[in-house]
């Protein structure tokens, strides 16, 4: 694979943002909307690291849908049930900012936070398969 490295630190740097996001509110300090943040971060990285290890070019964004959709474009099914994932672009601008939405909840983080740990481990998976 050409872009192996590059790819690979992409994929560590979702790997932190996902470490960052199962750390969990130790104190009501921490917003569930900044750790749900990081699992949106996570499952960013890793759809981009998929895409450099593919040599698929794609744009800065921060939408999980469009880089699911440049992946399928490009051949790469993505299973069906890390399609949630697409739910996680909310937390790239949203709710990073004081706002108009509804707190997130205790339930919606762990939801958060499963869906990217299911999309960081397929694409690490996906990525090693390949030589």
């Amino acid at each position: 694979m050409k872009n192996r490295k590059q790819a690979l630190a992409w994929l560590k740097r979702a790997e932190s943002n996902l470490a960052q996001a199962r750390l969990g509110q130790g104190t009501s300090e921490i917003f569930l909307e900044d750790l749900c943040f990081c699992a949106q971060q996570a499952s960013e990285k890793a759809l981009k690291a998929l895409c450099i290890s593919r040599e698929i070019a794609f744009s800065r964004t921060h939408d999980i849908g469009f880089l699911i959709d440049l992946l399928e474009e490009k051949g790469l099914t993505v299973p069906p049930e890390l399609t949630k994932a697409r739910d996680l672009t909310q937390y790239a601008v949203e709710t990073r900012y004081p706002g108009a939405y509804e707190p997130v909840t205790k339930r919606e983080y762990l939801n958060t936070l499963k869906v990217a740990q299911s999309l960081v481990s397929w694409v690490k998976e996906t990525i090693e398969e390949k030589p």
